[in-house]
């Protein structure tokens, strides 16, 4: 006990405290500290949203945009469950229960419907689901890259073309003196009313999403062959293996993770369609297989002012959709354990 404050300071050690009880030694720097942690742990929140702010600042536009557009709207699903009426509004319009779904169950149109949506979606994920993954494999093996930056460029733009811009390209290439039809004819057919049949509408539907959606498409697996580690590809090549078998056993077991979380959330939209594209190219003659879930949406809530009935309608294709989106990804987890969550 024989060293001194006094002296310890004048050694150039720490200051030192020493208590009337027992002559023990508390450093000066511990007391410091011990005074200062609590004050450093207070409002962790507050120091992250500090440290991070522009990224909140960034995320606070799309956050908006959900709370308003998304979110927000939810309440008025209740109307699907009301007589609606728009002079009472939405909580003052009576209470009726199931009885809208009641009626859509039993509309003679329901069963149309149903398939005339689920045909399309399953024709989509047919023939447009492995349209991207092909397309971003052929782009892959490109070695050349100003070819490669080329087609990427061309085969992107068609997804920027506003909708009723390729819906009027398409009936313009379609009709009875189109591009399509002089081509016939000139190979000695008869010209089709391509526009005007019902048994070619899932066609036309189709083979012009996936032109205009193959190149946007693509972007997700081409990043994710980014990131397939090159020297797997040597190792296989030093073992003899061509660039199809590189291809079946390393390129896609490497990207089928991405490629079964596209295809959980096709499932999911198995009932869903938007009705833009199909109102400007369906008429009255290929209602039989051009008319879906979404269009008689369109018609009875907008069109018929029905609105109480067409919410109605949407919710069950939405909660139609929930159930295949929640059992695809179930099923996924078991088969390839990658899902969703």
């Amino acid at each position: 006990m024989g060293i001194t404050k006094a002296a310890a300071c004048a050694a150039g050690a720490a200051p030192i405290n020493q208590s009337l009880s027992g002559g023990i030694f508390i450093h000066q720097s511990n007391v410091q500290q011990a005074t200062l942690t609590p004050r450093s742990k207070r409002s962790p929140f507050l120091r992250n949203v500090k440290k991070s702010k522009y990224l909140y600042v960034i995320f606070f536009l799309p956050f908006c945009y959900y709370i308003l557009f998304h979110y927000w709207p939810m309440y008025g699903i209740i109307i699907a469950f009301k007589d609606y009426n728009i002079v009472k509004g939405i909580t003052a319009s009576p209470w009726i229960g199931f009885i809208h779904f009641h009626k859509f169950l039993n509309d003679p149109y329901f069963w149309k419907l149903v398939r005339n949506t689920l045909l399309i979606n399953i024709y989509e994920i047919f023939w447009a689901f492995p349209a991207p993954i092909i397309l971003a494999l052929l782009l892959n093996e490109l070695k050349n890259k100003g070819l490669k930056r080329f087609a990427q460029s061309v085969s992107y733009l068609p997804h920027f073309i506003s909708t009723v811009v390729v819906c009027g390209m398409i009936v313009n290439f379609l009709t009875m003196d189109g591009l399509v039809n002089q081509i016939i004819v000139w190979f000695g057919g008869e010209p089709i009313q391509f526009m005007m049949k019902p048994e070619w509408f899932r066609t036309i539907f189709i083979t012009s999403g996936i032109w205009q959606s193959i190149g946007w498409g693509s972007i997700i697996y081409l990043a994710a062959l980014t990131a397939v580690d090159e020297e797997l590809y040597d190792a296989a090549k030093i073992d003899g293996a061509n660039r199809w078998k590189q291809l079946i056993h390393i390129t896609l077991p490497e990207i089928s993770p991405t490629i079964s979380i596209m295809l959980i959330l096709a499932i999911g939209r198995l009932m869903a369609i938007g009705y833009d594209k199909i109102i400007l190219l369906y008429n009255g003659s290929t209602y039989e297989t051009a008319d879906v879930i979404s269009t008689y949406v369109y018609r009875r809530g907008l069109l018929g002012s029905d609105f109480s009935y067409a919410t109605a309608v949407e919710l069950f294709q939405a909660v139609i959709g929930l159930v295949l989106l929640v059992s695809a990804n179930r099923i996924s987890k078991k088969i390839s354990q990658t899902g969703l969550w």
